[in-house]
């Protein structure tokens, strides 16, 4: 696992503390933001290898932002797992069209989180431009 960086974009401040502190706990080097903004701000600077994207955030929602990464090369690479309490019928389906490559529903489940965190990222190559 190597201290992988991991980016939260979660504007429930309970839910971000909570799987914050799950991955943390387990080694992962994890940056949270609460919207849109705030994640491309992040972005700059911080190289994930993961993101976890709340779909229904204020103003620019998950699947938006999840869109505008996917168009940019210097995001594209880097899987977002949605991350949602919207687990409604076609929303997997519209989170995989949006660019997602997975969906964890809320309430999140803390005894399963991290094993599945670490199975999306045994599954995805690892980029140049994540290390």
């Amino acid at each position: 696992m190597a201290r992988e960086r991991i980016l939260v974009v979660e504007d429930n401040d309970a839910n971000l503390r909570l799987v914050t502190f799950l991955l943390s706990s387990k080694g992962y080097d994890v940056r949270g933001a609460s919207d849109a903004q705030q994640a491309l701000l992040l972005l700059e600077t911080f190289r994930p290898r993961l993101i976890l994207m709340d779909l229904q955030l204020p103003g620019t929602d998950g699947y938006a932002l999840t869109r505008r990464l996917k168009a940019d090369p210097a995001s594209r690479h880097v899987p977002i797992i949605a991350l949602t309490a919207f687990a409604m019928r076609g929303d997997e389906e519209k989170a995989f069209a949006a660019g997602c490559t997975g969906y964890i529903t809320k309430p999140i489940d803390t005894r399963t989180l991290p094993s599945r965190i670490a199975e999306y990222l045994a599954s995805e190559p690892v980029s140049e431009r994540t290390m």
